[in-house]
């Protein structure tokens, strides 16, 4: 997890891109509302302020912000659910989209991508506002009971980007790092100080990070007190 400097960039790349739409979906206990079963698409896609040209949230509550246009998740995690959990078939592995993630990436991961990092990914200009807030919708998906808890306890969480500058992406995309306002805050550091206890004075300073998206803020000054 811990295995790149957040300092050095390493080669990040688009792996796969994925969209989804609103529907009902009936499990065994029951039908529930959700975009998350997104699917692959191919080729130049247009990205907007709002996210991915085709792609539309359901809870527009909890997701659709700016600061949650697109969602990022490294590929690297799905090894180690598949270990985790024993999934050895073909039908039982997890790969890219199975957590109902935007663009699934190679290269990078959340010990060394830091929030406020921007990007120039295809044509777009994109910055990292924090980590994806695990949800159920990922564990009722997947049928996996413990996945949410056994990811906060990984923090292998995902990300979200924000679109400071709108265009088209496709897989196999290059990251190029643009800037790096804040290179001590590691998504890990945003995910260990909530999920975690503390280091001293580390809340302060994530409440005063500009680049954070609202919502993180929010939840800290609320545990904080």
């Amino acid at each position: 997890m811990h295995g790149w400097d957040a300092h050095t960039t390493n080669m990040i790349s688009i792996h796969s891109i994925f969209v989804g739409q609103p529907e009902t979906i009936t499990d065994q206990t029951g039908s529930w509302k959700s975009s998350i079963f997104r699917k692959a698409v191919f080729g130049p896609v247009e990205v907007g302020l709002r996210g991915i040209v085709g792609d539309q949230v359901t809870d527009v509550v909890n997701h659709g912000r700016p600061s949650q246009a697109v969602c990022v998740h490294p590929i690297e995690h799905y090894a180690y659910w598949n270990e985790q959990f024993k999934l050895e078939s073909a039908g039982q592995r997890l790969g890219p989209g199975s957590v109902g993630e935007n663009w699934t990436i190679e290269g990078a991961n959340e010990a060394t991508i830091c929030v406020g990092d921007s990007y120039l990914v295809g044509s777009t200009e994109v910055q990292v506002s924090g980590p994806r807030g695990p949800c159920w919708k990922q564990e009722r998906k997947l049928r996996l009971p413990g996945f949410l808890k056994r990811t906060i306890a990984s923090m292998r969480t995902g990300f979200y980007l924000q679109i400071l500058q709108s265009g088209t992406v496709q897989p196999g995309d290059t990251w190029h790092l643009k800037s790096r306002p804040n290179r001590w805050l590691t998504l890990h550091v945003v995910n260990a100080s909530y999920y975690q206890t503390p280091e001293p004075g580390v809340v302060e300073r994530i409440l005063a990070t500009p680049e954070l998206a609202e919502g993180w803020k929010r939840m800290f000054s609320e545990m904080s007190g």
